[in-house]
């Protein structure tokens, strides 16, 4: 027997919620609640019974109070902001830092040895820590003779006090290898009720470099930035997803008026757009777009004097067949067996103990975490019981780009779309392998579809398999990769 669904909440009970909600977009920039009236009605509730009152009037008064006012600010902006974050994510972004930003910045700071770096909207602060270790390990035993300030920056006072206090869960960490973990973490025990599997507490010298500040970046939007000095690196990613375009374009141009010569900025894979262009340059990097001050992109970077050691390029593989080939041949590869490709590599340890359960969760899981063999090796299982699910002939695609089988990769992303033609992310990722296979006619044909299903699902849908990112984040990220083609590419015969 079905247990009976709860009724939805309706914004019409309440008289009041429609000032309320307007006050607090107006406030917060959170225009990602537009449309989205009972995610907020359900997050407004839970504050209403915190504090016990009974309506959005009674609560409005209570954010108006002198004496409480702030403090409720505080909270509510805790309770709708979606905070999940973990150590090291996306890892192009981190390898584009440990290769090119990071040494180029030390290298044009080899003189005054000073190096700031903020990390705006740092949630629980695990992003500013992964740059606290991967400066440390770029400085090595020079680091004493340089200045090193590392500024995270959050509007929640309740995600700020998580990160000053620097103790993690495995999930928090969970692209991390245990060696690692060992190197800068220490083990916590068990604590009931708050950690039942033990935690793990950043070690002194990488939470020495981090200082954290309570911060709106709806404050970057006025025309006069408030005085401060100004920063070599900046990261604003998965920010500002909750924004309304004219604000991120804003908040993106006031960012870069704070970035000082030579500097970079990296946004959330997603987030790029054509408008920054008119005031910031992108820069091309292996898997991901960085942004410089206009003119900046055109000098050549600065190395340090040793020699940095390459990443082995992937093995090239032959051209597959056109996308005009007979359905009857995607049909045919959803049937396959999968090859071995991964049996040879090391036995990974199993995902996190308090990574979710199911097959999809655990591939995403040891994908999280590097360990691409074990990640393998559980989507053949999965395969062999539902060869026809397009979410796991996605991420057979995902793994086999990261194997370096490119042709295997092509297949398996248009078995999914085969088997779900509204598939936003497998549109936006076969558009992007296509581009690395030098094909941009068929990757421009693939990113346009992936501009209007996302623009048909409206800008704050969540894609399925999108790692949190709303259709007018792939939207943008999609235009911005295409246009990179140029207009003609895609306009041949299918």
């Amino acid at each position: 027997m079905r247990r009976p669904v709860p009724p939805r909440p309706d914004p019409g009970d309440d008289p009041a919620y429609a000032a309320l909600k307007a006050r607090i977009i107006a406030r917060t920039g959170h225009h990602y609640y537009i449309d989205k009236d009972e995610l907020l009605i359900e997050r407004l509730r839970r504050r209403f019974r915190a504090i016990s009152v009974a309506n959005c009037a009674a609560y409005s008064q209570v954010l108006a109070d002198r004496s409480r006012g702030e403090a409720e600010w505080a909270n509510l902006e805790a309770e709708i902001t979606v905070g999940e974050t973990f150590f090291f994510r996306y890892a192009e972004q981190f390898q584009a830092l440990r290769e090119t930003i990071l040494p180029a910045l030390i290298a044009a700071r080899s003189l005054d040895r000073t190096l700031r770096i903020w990390s705006a909207g740092c949630s629980t602060g695990a992003e500013p820590y992964s740059l606290a270790i991967l400066v440390r390990e770029a400085l090595g035993d020079a680091l004493p003779d340089w200045r090193i300030v590392i500024l995270g920056t959050d509007i929640s006072v309740e995600a700020l006090a998580t990160a000053r206090a620097a103790e993690y869960g495995r999930w928090a960490l969970r692209t991390m290898p245990p060696e690692d973990r060992l190197r800068y973490f220490t083990r916590l025990p068990p604590a009931p009720g708050i950690r039942r599997e033990g935690g793990y507490a950043l070690r002194p010298e990488f939470r020495a470099l981090v200082r954290f500040e309570r911060g709106n970046l709806l404050s970057l939007v006025e025309p006069k930035l408030p005085p401060g000095e100004g920063f070599d690196l900046i990261l604003c990613r998965n920010v500002l997803i909750y924004f309304e375009a004219e604000t991120v374009a804003a908040v993106v141009r006031g960012l870069g008026r704070r970035l000082r010569p030579e500097g970079w900025m990296l946004l959330g894979h997603a987030e790029p757009n054509p408008t920054f262009s008119g005031f910031l340059d992108p820069v091309s990097l292996p898997g991901t777009v960085a942004y410089r001050r206009l003119g900046d992109a055109a000098a050549p970077v600065l190395r340090p004097a040793s020699p940095a050691v390459e990443p082995v390029p992937p093995p090239r593989v032959r051209a597959v067949e056109e996308p005009r080939a007979a359905l009857e041949t995607v049909v045919a590869t959803l049937a396959q067996p999968r090859a071995p490709v991964a049996d040879a590599l090391p036995r990974a340890e199993a995902a996190p103990a308090d990574a979710p359960e199911g097959d999809l969760a655990q591939i995403r899981a040891l994908a999280d975490s590097g360990e691409t063999g074990a990640a393998w090796r559980v989507l053949r299982g999965a395969l062999a019981r539902d060869p026809t699910d397009p979410a796991l002939r996605f991420y057979e695609g995902l793994l086999a780009h990261t194997l370096g089988r490119d042709a295997e990769a092509e297949r398996a992303l248009r078995a999914a779309l085969y088997l779900d033609r509204g598939f936003v992310m497998a549109h936006y990722h076969l558009g992007l392998l296509l581009i690395g296979l030098d094909r941009p006619d068929e990757a421009a044909r693939a990113l346009d579809n992936a501009i209007a299903l996302s623009q048909a699902l409206g800008p704050n849908t969540l894609l399925l398999e999108g790692d949190g990112a709303a259709a007018g984040e792939i939207a943008a990220g999609a235009a911005a990769a295409r246009a990179g083609l140029g207009a003609d590419a895609g306009t041949g015969s299918p």
